[in-house]
């Protein structure tokens, strides 16, 4: 097969050598409005396939084996696998990933769960300090928060379903980006200049690697990564089983075990015996419009169906996108969700969750009742949906960063992958094992196991999988067609940034860049939170006066999403971020 010719690609590809010479400023290809202070991204069109990833470099990965024919889920290996190279802070194979892929062909959705597990040695009290919780600044830092790493496990099996190239042949453009080396984004060398992650002076090897010298790494710096080379050849050759096994989980298992700081219980069988799971989705409808999403051990699927879901008896489309009355509407919708979610969702392998009771037509409506048109909310309690009555349990929540990935792909044959991958803190543990980092998703347990003489759903237990809020979603026209496909990193904000963006492509018939581009608002039931430096911003006090709590801060999204259309394909990317929009 001939390759096409990517004029955009060509335009990407210019960009990052001119950038890493220092002759075109980061936004160059961007165009700031001055109404925002925010950057817009135009929407990228094409007619046979595409991709929208974090990075330009994983995009290009990406769209190149869909040049050579490969399947979306082909492409999506590409991607993630550059994407850990070129993007480490987020996501990548020491972490997981959650994956959704749609068969145009047998007309099926399914998805695939690469969620970290914790050690069988790990009990409720992983995070205690007697009767005390570990400060969350101390719980993430070394071996204690390393989960089982689940993205490898993943993506072999989602590619033994979908997959159409030799797995092997996916690997080519990490290998030689790593070896050959790549531009330091600005986005990452800010974040080490920054010094947020105290677990990275812990780690010799990532210490050297990310602060040579003690510096920290500078943009367009060109760097190599030789033993994440090394790893990849190893599993493209001999599959998963180089990673979950032999010198690879030795090597895992001793940067865990031996951690100056917070050692770790991660051992060599809990590696060989970790399982991708494939799972049902969870689907519900809003307007004409079928969503699908990830079921738990994500929460994402399904607090993004009832924000949906509770704002369905509102005339949504007749307000302003960055209205005072669609914030505040909005706002109590996530506030309901968000109650919710803290007290029920958790890994259905350990706890029983009213997945269909909490996104029942009939239970959102009665919840939809408390949301008012004049005045805001007050924190909220969960509610009781059919054949909840009984669960005792109490409300936890857990932190989660932003320092997550998502990218969406769409093939020539139109099947369709939504993958929201993540080691969860900006580098996650701070720990390196062969060129890589390792998660600290353990984190995303409740520290604590019980409040008030009550077990908390999302607790921690050995081989249990932690609540995430990673809401990759695929949406389907009355007719059962697929037209949307989106996500975001973002930790629990994800939830708001893909439900507003939903509503910004349903309710007010945006295009995709322009519902991505959106003015930013959340509420996880704690305050509302405007997004800075844009217009909404200024509705601070007029929401104030209507009871809201309300903080005006950065919300670094990063949603990625294709929209297909009648006449073909069309893309946007956060302009928050540095990810792209390839196509032919």
């Amino acid at each position: 097969m001939k390759y096409p010719l990517f004029s955009s690609l060509l335009v990407t590809s210019a960009f990052w050598t001119a950038s890493a010479l220092g002759s075109v400023p980061a936004q160059a290809d961007r165009e700031p409005e001055a109404a925002t202070g925010i950057y817009q991204q135009a929407l990228v069109q094409a007619s046979d396939y595409m991709v929208a990833a974090a990075h330009p470099l994983a995009t290009e990965a990406g769209t190149t084996i869909l040049a050579k024919g490969g399947s979306a889920l082909d492409a999506a290996v590409a991607v993630q696998l550059v994407l850990g190279l070129v993007e480490p802070q987020s996501s990548g194979i020491g972490g997981g990933a959650f994956i959704l892929h749609w068969d145009q062909t047998e007309q099926h959705m399914t998805t695939f769960d690469g969620r970290e597990t914790a050690p069988e040695a790990a009990n409720a009290h992983l995070f205690m300090q007697g009767d005390t919780a570990m400060p969350w600044r101390e719980a993430y830092v070394g071996g204690k928060s390393v989960g089982v790493p689940g993205l490898f496990a993943a993506l072999y099996k989602a590619h033994q379903r979908y997959g159409t190239l030799p797995w092997a042949d996916l690997f080519s453009d990490a290998i030689r980006l790593a070896e050959d080396g790549f531009p330091v984004s600005d986005r990452m060398a800010r974040q080490l200049a920054v010094g947020w992650n105290r677990g990275i002076e812990h780690s010799p090897a990532a210490s050297d690697y990310f602060y040579p010298e003690g510096q920290p790494l500078k943009t367009n710096e060109i760097i190599t990564n030789h033993a994440y080379a090394k790893v990849l050849r190893q599993v493209a050759s001999d599959g998963p089983a180089a990673f979950y096994q032999g010198d690879n989980a030795k090597a895992i298992v001793q940067a865990v075990q031996q951690a100056k700081v917070n050692a770790g219980q991660l051992s060599l069988k809990d590696l060989a015996e970790y399982t991708a799971v494939e799972r049902e989705p969870v689907c519900g409808s809003y307007r004409s419009y079928r969503v699908c999403g990830m079921p738990p051990p994500s929460s994402g699927g399904v607090a993004v169906l009832q924000i949906l879901g509770l704002l369905e008896r509102f005339d949504i489309a007749a307000l302003a996108p960055d209205s005072v009355d669609a914030i505040h509407l909005f706002s109590q919708a996530s506030q309901l969700a968000f109650a919710d979610r803290d007290h029920y969702l958790a890994d259905t392998d350990f706890v029983e969750v009213p997945v269909q009771p909490l996104i029942h037509p009939d239970y959102l409506a009665e919840r939809s009742s408390l949301i008012s048109s004049e005045k805001a909310l007050t924190v909220i309690q969960p509610g009781v949906p059919k054949h909840a009555e009984a669960m005792a349990r109490i409300s936890s929540a857990s932190p989660e960063l932003e320092n997550t990935s998502h990218f969406s792909i769409v093939d020539a044959d139109g099947n369709a992958v939504s993958l929201t991958s993540s080691i969860e803190n900006v580098f996650g543990s701070g720990l390196m094992a062969n060129g890589y980092l390792l998660n600290n998703q353990l984190t995303d347990f409740s520290l604590s196991p019980e409040l008030d003489g009550h077990l908390v759903a999302n607790r921690v237990e050995g081989g249990k999988r932690p609540r995430s809020s990673m809401a990759p979603m695929m949406v389907f026209d009355e007719d059962g067609a697929l037209r949307f496909v989106v996500g975001s990193p973002g930790g629990s904000r994800i939830i708001n940034y893909v439900a507003q963006t939903l509503v910004g492509l349903i309710d007010w018939q945006l295009d995709i860049q322009s519902a991505i581009n959106m003015a930013k608002f959340t509420h996880r039931n704690d305050f509302l939170a405007l997004e800075k430096n844009t217009p909404i911003a200024e509705h601070q006090a007029a929401l104030e006066q209507m009871g809201h709590q309300v903080r005006v801060i950065d919300l670094n999204s990063g949603l990625h999403g294709i929209v297909i259309t009648e006449s073909g394909l069309e893309g946007g990317a956060d302009p928050r971020r540095e990810g792209r929009v390839l196509g032919h």
